[in-house]
């Protein structure tokens, strides 16, 4: 490798809450998820960034699946777009709605059951080129990506990509063969395509790399191959960067307190039944066994 990485084994900690604090302390997140038959994506999403501390989600999903989504989680907004003859947003005809959704965002986490289209192109071109602010992409902002990384050398704001090998695969051009044989490489050139890209490579021993450093985190268990898994990652990692985190902090600390809800739910539930939601359900107490002054941490 033309540049030496250094391995990183520390998790980072999120500060104690302060007494007086409020949700404007602790961030506001914006998802952009959801289109026809995959309410569930964005709902997963918004409720893992809930769970994991942001003090305020907002998620903006197409039009026809709004109401579903809503219906998951009363703690975050829900905000319409216009949505095409295919369910999914109308990126073109929702412009204006975004531009103000933005303003307020702290982070943006974009792309589970996102749905693909030329349009929805679009929107990824728009965020990572034109919005000031850090961003998780994920599913099929990564699948829209595939074939633009180029876009990413303009940022100057952090960008968090989360793919699974096969994702990464399609991002690079390669093959998931070619990927899994020297995954800590493959993630770290991406990485460096530009100063504040950070890559997440899911599998076993995710890899969470910003080109000059990396940590392969060893947290979780087969029971989290399910859908909606990576979902719950976006929200987590998301939600960390909107409480102060940097990106390559937030993404040690979301893969390992992911990992460890995931390893709490399969205490509950066993490998074989357990699904997204109960990842989900176990973040609050992955988060209380990962506070400054718990043993071991």
């Amino acid at each position: 490798m033309a540049m030496e990485l250094e391995q990183i084994d520390a998790i980072p900690r999120l500060a104690p809450r302060a007494r007086d604090g409020h949700k404007g302390r602790y961030g506001t997140v914006l998802v952009i998820a959801g289109g026809r038959g995959m309410a569930g994506a964005a709902a997963l999403c918004g409720a893992s960034a809930l769970r994991s501390g942001a003090g305020l989600v907002r998620v903006a999903t197409s039009t026809e699946v709004q109401p579903v989504v809503a219906s998951f989680e009363p703690s975050y907004m829900t905000y319409p777009l216009p949505s095409g003859e295919d369910g999914l947003i109308d990126f073109l005809g929702s412009q204006p709605i975004f531009e103000r959704l933005v303003e307020p965002a702290d982070v943006i986490a974009v792309g589970p059951g996102l749905g693909q289209s030329d349009d929805l192109r679009g929107l990824i071109r728009f965020l990572i080129q034109e919005v000031d602010r850090p961003l998780v992409l994920d599913a099929d902002a990564l699948n829209l990506l595939a074939g633009h990384v180029d876009w990413l050398k303009c940022r100057s704001r952090p960008v968090v990509l989360t793919p699974h090998p096969g994702e990464f695969a399609r991002l690079v051009g390669t093959e998931v063969e070619v990927v899994q044989a020297d995954r800590v490489r493959h993630a770290a050139e991406l990485a460096r395509i530009a100063d504040p890209v950070v890559v997440v490579l899911k599998g076993q021993g995710s890899v969470v790399t910003d080109g000059a450093h990396y940590y392969i985190n060893a947290t979780g268990n087969p029971g989290m191959a399910t859908g909606g898994a990576g979902d719950v990652l976006t929200g987590v990692i998301a939600a960390l960067i909107g409480q102060g985190l940097s990106a390559f902090e937030a993404a040690r600390l979301g893969v390992f307190a992911h990992g460890l809800a995931g390893d709490i739910a399969r205490d509950h539930h066993g490998e074989v039944g357990m699904i997204a939601g109960d990842i989900v359900d176990s973040l609050p107490d992955a988060f209380a066994h990962l506070t400054p002054d718990a043993d071991g941490f």
